[in-house]
């Protein structure tokens, strides 16, 4: 499997079985793993695309992922963890590890990210798993011939995957006065490990996500080779901190998914009841709700679109990129459907037709705002390199050609590069520092009827860099006005987004999306805050002659 048409047409072969929506909901229901699905993934080579070479293409993992969790997001959740804890690895392992680990994940082993403890949470550095050098911990013949190794003892708790997968990712406390370089990383082979040294957690029971594997595991002075280290010695924290700026990318497809899956179920409900003898999609205000939840839909499907080719083109920017995707994407997609829920009314909270789906969906997708780093925790991480950003802003500079190489979808990535990955953005944030010359441009190429929400825009933008110019950080935690600096941080990115995506692909411009500027101006509209019934009428007229695998921009560009 290589393309999503592959993908899609796989899963559409399988809409009756292990796909079936109403198979995948009586396995919620009785918290079951959907082991049927997984193992059709498994089986059609998706595990191949959570292998990120150089050469590789992240993006097309996230439109891979984006396919899978528009059927079910607990099957997407349960499948691409593999990504999650495969990729320290492919951020900070040695060939020789990345290759054998590619190989196992090549075949269909799941591999856990073992972060987070019962007590500390996302307080890492409050982590008491530990890690214990050993000279007398024997090797075998794939282990560091110089022999010697390091003993695990500890917990990790709320681990998706922990007792299913045969590897795990574990961050361990290697001096016992922790501190930034006092944590490591280690890729433990559950299979090489004595007997009674390693124990699953039970599976803890979940609002959302019931069929899924979150549980935990405990060691007790458990056994690993020296080449079990991924990075070296107390470098935990840091390749942790630059694996989450991939992580937090892959995860909006997650919420792109739930997105597709939404407008569907909405779309299905106003085609097919009628209220007082008309059809409920022809009345003004559905017809609103479905034009802005379309309108957002397409919002942060240009985020993510923009954010997973920077991780190739703006490599050393994705320490901002990340954590305002990883806020900004599940959150307007859960306020998207916590809207659309009220259209759909009382059968939004059904579990079986006609609701048909949408109180699972909600309940999955909730959990997406919070796995590697909640809302809270990615705008404080935004707001901790505010100064800078607010220079960078100020000079109105930026990587031209990497964004331009970013919003091209047609131009061809650049090879990944580890080593561009840094903790903060010494070049700030391209998107958001270059949208007064991009809104300059949309004057020129631009539909004028975008006009008006551009100038809106610009308006934010100068109100961001006056707040933005006085905001330093403060030790011991952020005031939470402070907050809705990062939101607005956020808009502005999202905005720079869609326009570039509409400067850089002449064929987002064509067609009933296209045809003057209806989806540029759509979303415009929607992030200053507008209430344009026309345009919001006309985005939805498209949303109900239009199958949601096809609601794209993606669809359009390529």
């Amino acid at each position: 499997m290589t393309t999503t048409a592959d993908l899609e047409t796989l899963l559409a072969t399988h809409e009756d079985d292990v796909f079936a929506p109403d198979e995948l909901a009586e396995l919620d229901d009785r918290e079951e793993f959907p082991d049927g699905a997984v193992r059709l993934l498994d089986e059609a080579g998706l595990p191949a695309h959570y292998v990120l070479t150089p050469d590789g293409d992240f993006s097309r993992t996230v439109r891979l992922l984006r396919a899978v969790a528009r059927r079910d997001l607990t099957v997407a959740i349960a499948h691409g963890k593999t990504f999650l804890g495969a990729a320290p690895v492919w951020v900070a392992g040695t060939p020789d590890q990345a290759a054998r680990l590619a190989e196992r994940v090549r075949a269909g082993e799941a591999v856990c990210w073992g972060l987070t403890e019962r007590d500390h949470g996302a307080d890492l550095l409050a982590s008491e798993f530990a890690a214990v050098a050993d000279t007398d911990v024997s090797v075998d013949a794939d282990a560091d011939a110089a022999g010697g190794g390091w003993r695990l003892t500890g917990e990790k708790w709320l681990i998706n995957n922990a007792s299913r997968s045969t590897l795990a990712c574990a961050l361990a406390r290697t001096d016992p006065a922790g501190g930034s370089r006092g944590f490591s990383l280690f890729l433990v082979d559950k299979e090489k490990l004595p007997d009674g040294s390693w124990r699953n957690l039970p599976k803890i029971r979940t609002h959302g996500i019931r069929g899924a594997d979150i549980s935990g595991f405990a060691l007790d002075g458990a056994p690993v080779p020296a080449d079990a280290l991924i990075g070296e010695q107390g470098d935990g924290i840091a390749v942790v901190l630059k694996t989450l700026q991939l992580t937090r990318i892959a995860c909006t497809a997650l919420s792109l998914g739930a997105a597709d899956h939404a407008l569907r179920l909405a779309r299905d409900f106003a085609t097919g009841r009628e209220l007082y003898g008309r059809r409920l999609a022809d009345v003004p205000h559905v017809r609103r709700i479905l034009g802005r939840a379309a309108a957002a839909a397409l919002t942060v499907e240009a985020v993510s679109l923009l954010s997973a080719r920077s991780v190739h083109t703006l490599p050393g920017e994705l320490s901002a990129i990340s954590a305002l995707s990883k806020a900004y994407v599940p959150t307007l997609t859960q306020e998207t459907l916590t809207y659309l829920g009220e259209l759909l009314g009382v059968r939004g909270f059904l579990t079986s037709p006609p609701g048909g789906g949408f109180a699972k969906l909600e309940r999955d997708h909730r959990i997406c705002a919070i796995f590697d780093g909640s809302t809270v925790v990615n705008r404080a991480a935004l707001l901790n390199q505010m100064p800078r950003l607010a220079r960078q802003l100020s000079r109105r500079r930026g990587d031209v050609e990497g964004l331009r190489a970013a919003a091209d979808l047609t131009t061809p990535l650049a090879p990944f590069d580890r080593h561009r990955l840094t903790l903060r953005s010494a070049t700030g944030c391209s998107a958001v520092q270059m949208l007064p010359g991009t809104a300059a441009r949309m004057e020129e190429e631009g539909p004028p009827e975008a006009g008006r929400p551009i100038a809106r825009m610009l308006d934010e933008l100068a109100l961001l860099e006056k707040e933005s110019a006085d905001f330093v950080p403060m030790t011991g935690g952020l005031p939470s006005t402070a907050f809705g600096l990062a939101e607005r941080y956020e808009r502005a990115y999202a905005a720079a987004a869609c326009l570039q995506l509409w400067l850089e692909n002449p064929p987002l411009r064509t067609g009933r999306l296209g045809t003057d500027g209806l989806w540029l101006r759509a979303c415009l509209t929607s992030l200053v805050g507008e209430d344009d019934s026309d345009v919001f009428g006309a985005l939805a007229d498209v949303v109900l002659d239009t199958p949601a695998r096809e609601f794209t921009l993606w669809g359009g560009a390529v």
